[in-house]
C-alpha cells in the first residue's frame, strides 16, 4: 500500500495548489481525481471556458457594432462559427488542464484517476472508471471535491433544453431565445455570450436585483448597462415550472403581485448557485460531520472533527470562488507543515466577468449601515476618463468607502472596463489597511483606468477629486 504524508481529494484549484504547497514544503504529496482531466470545474466547465467565450463573443461584438466607429471596414457580412468557438474554448481548457499535470509532475506529485472515498481517516479507496480499486494511506488527508450546479425540485435538468452552465459552454447552436434563471454571476456572464452572439436574453430573478451579493449600486449600474444591451429582466420573480416540449421550453412564474407570467424559449439555462459535492466520499467512514446544508464543518484552520482530515474551497463555508479556494489549500498545507498562515476572508474579491466587469472587495454600503460603522463615500465615473473615451469603454464608476474618523478604506466596488484586474490594487491597499488619503496620493499612469480609483479616493477625501 502507498503511504504519504499528504492525500488530496479532488484537484481543483484549491486541491491542486494545495498539492503543489505540500510538496514545496518537502511532504510526500498525491492527488485524487475523478475524471480524466485534472483542474475541477473551474478549468474544465467554469472559470476557465467561460472566459474563453466571453472574449470570443466579445471581439465578435466589437467586430460588429464597434469596428466602424475606429475607422475598421470589414467588407462583407460578418460570421459567425460557433464549432470553431467552442474549439477554440476547448483548445484553451486542453492547455490549462495540461499544464496542471505538468506541475504535478515537476513536483512529483503522484496523481491517481478515479473516485476518493474514505475507508477510515488514515485510509482512502480510488476507485478507476475501469480496473481494480486501490487503497492509500495518509497521515493527513485535505477534502477539496468542490460543488456542482444547483438546481430547483420541481425542475428536470434534461441537459439538452433545460441546462446547466457545464451545457451552456458546449452547445452545438445560438438559442433563439435563451431563458435564465437566477441573476447571478454565472448566468449573466453566460447570458451576455450568447446575447453577443444573436440570442434574445431573458433573466428571471427571485431577488429584487441582481449580483444581490454585491453593492446595491453595482447591481443598479450592472442592470442599466445590460438592459441597453438589449438583455431583458424579469426581477422579483418567482420560477414556479419548467416543462419542455420538444424543442420549446416553457417556464411559469409569479410577479411580486402574484401574477403568473408564462415565458418561451429554445433553452433555458438554470443557474440558481451551486452546492457542495460530497456525493461518493464516505465521509462517514472516517466520522467527518457534514452541516444541514452539506457542506464539511471547519474550525478557523479549515481543520474537521478529524484532526487530520481538513477540507477546502466550494465544500466548505464561504464564498465558492476559485481564488479563496486557492488561497485555503495553500494555508492548508503550511498548517499541515507547522507554519501559522493567515487568510483575511473580508479581502477575498468578488468579480463578474460581463462587459463591462464588475469586481468589489470589502464591505458594502449595507454592511456599513447595518453594523452602524460610519463611513464616507467618494465616486468616480469611469466616463470622465481619457483612457475610457480612448477605448470608449465609458459605463461604470470606482466607489470607495472608508472611515469616517479613521479614514481606513473599508470597501471597494467598481464597474467598468479590466476591473476584474484593477481590483487587486484595492485588495492590496486593504491588505496593507491604507487610508483613501493613502490612494489619493499615489502617482498612477496616464491615462489609464486606474486613475478612477485615484480620483474616487480623492472623492472619498473631502470631495476633492481633480476631474470632476
Amino acid at each position: 500500500m502507498n503511504q504519504y504524508d499528504v492525500a488530496i481529494i479532488g484537484s481543483g484549484p484549491g486541491g491542486y495548489v494545495a498539492a503543489i504547497r505540500c510538496a514545496q514544503l518537502g511532504m510526500k504529496t498525491a492527488i485524487i481525481e475523478k475524471y480524466s482531466t485534472l483542474g475541477g470545474t473551474c478549468l474544465n466547465v467554469g472559470c476557465i471556458p467561460s472566459k474563453a467565450l466571453l472574449d470570443s463573443s466579445h471581439h465578435y461584438e466589437d467586430a460588429v457594432k464597434h469596428f466602424e466607429d475606429h475607422g475598421i471596414e470589414i467588407p462583407g457580412d460578418i460570421k459567425i462559427n460557433l464549432e470553431k468557438m467552442i474549439s477554440r474554448k476547448q483548445a484553451v481548457v486542453d492547455q490549462t488542464t495540461k499544464g496542471i499535470q505538468f506541475l504535478m509532475d515537476k513536483n512529483k506529485i503522484d496523481v491517481y484517476e478515479g473516485t476518493g472515498s474514505f475507508k477510515d481517516a488514515n485510509h482512502i479507496t480510488i476507485a478507476p472508471t475501469k480496473g481494480k480499486s486501490q487503497t492509500i494511506e495518509a497521515k493527513n488527508i485535505i477534502v477539496a471535491t468542490g460543488s456542482k450546479p444547483s438546481s430547483l425540485p420541481f425542475i428536470k435538468l434534461d441537459k439538452e433544453r433545460v441546462i446547466t452552465s457545464t451545457e451552456a459552454l458546449k452547445l452545438k447552436e445560438i438559442p433563439s431565445h435563451m431563458i435564465i434563471i437566477g441573476g447571478g454571476v454565472i448566468g449573466l456572464e453566460l447570458g451576455q455570450v450568447y446575447k453577443r452572439l444573436g440570442s434574445e436574453v431573458t433573466v428571471v430573478e427571485f431577488m429584487d436585483r441582481i449580483i444581490p451579493g454585491m453593492d446595491a449600486a453595482l447591481s443598479k449600474e450592472l442592470l442599466k448597462v445590460l438592459k441597453k444591451q438589449k438583455v431583458k429582466f424579469l426581477l422579483s420573480h418567482k420560477v414556479k415550472s419548467v416543462e419542455r416540449t420538444k424543442n420549446e421550453v416553457v417556464i411559469k412564474a409569479d410577479d411580486k403581485k402574484g401574477a403568473e407570467v408564462v415565458l418561451k424559449g429554445d433553452y433555458c439555462l438554470v443557474s440558481v448557485g451551486r452546492r457542495p459535492y460530497t456525493d461518493g466520499l464516505n465521509a462517514e467512514a472516517a466520522g467527518i460531520v457534514l452541516d444541514k446544508m452539506g457542506r464539511v464543518e471547519v474550525n478557523n484552520h479549515l481543520q474537521t472533527n478529524i484532526p487530520n482530515i481538513y477540507a477546502i474551497g466550494d465544500v466548505v463555508k464561504g464564498a465558492m470562488l476559485a481564488h479563496k479556494a486557492e488561497e485555503e489549500g495553500a494555508m492548508v498545507a503550511e498548517i499541515i507543515a507547522g507554519q501559522k498562515p493567515h487568510i483575511d476572508y473580508n479581502l477575498i474579491p468578488g468579480v463578474v466577468y460581463t462587459w463591462p466587469e464588475v469586481a468589489a472587495v470589502g464591505k458594502t454600503e449595507e454592511e456599513l449601515k447595518e453594523a452602524g460603522v460610519e463611513y464616507k463615500s467618494g465616486q468616480f465615473p469611469m466616463r470622465a476618463l481619457g483612457r475610457s473615451r480612448a477605448s470608449m469603454d465609458t459605463d461604470g464608476f470606482v466607489k470607495i468607502l472608508a472611515d469616517k474618523k479613521t479614514d481606513e478604506v473599508l470597501g471597494v466596488h467598481m464597474i467598468g472596463a479590466r476591473c476584474a484586474d484593477l481590483i487587486a490594487e484595492a485588495v492590496t491597499a486593504m491588505e496593507f489597511r491604507a487610508s483613501a488619503e493613502d490612494i489619493s496620493r499615489m502617482s498612477h499612469a496616464h491615462p489609464t483606468y486606474a486613475e478612477a480609483v485615484k480620483e474616487a479616493a480623492l472623492a472619498a477625501t473631502d470631495d476633492r477629486a481633480l476631474h470632476i
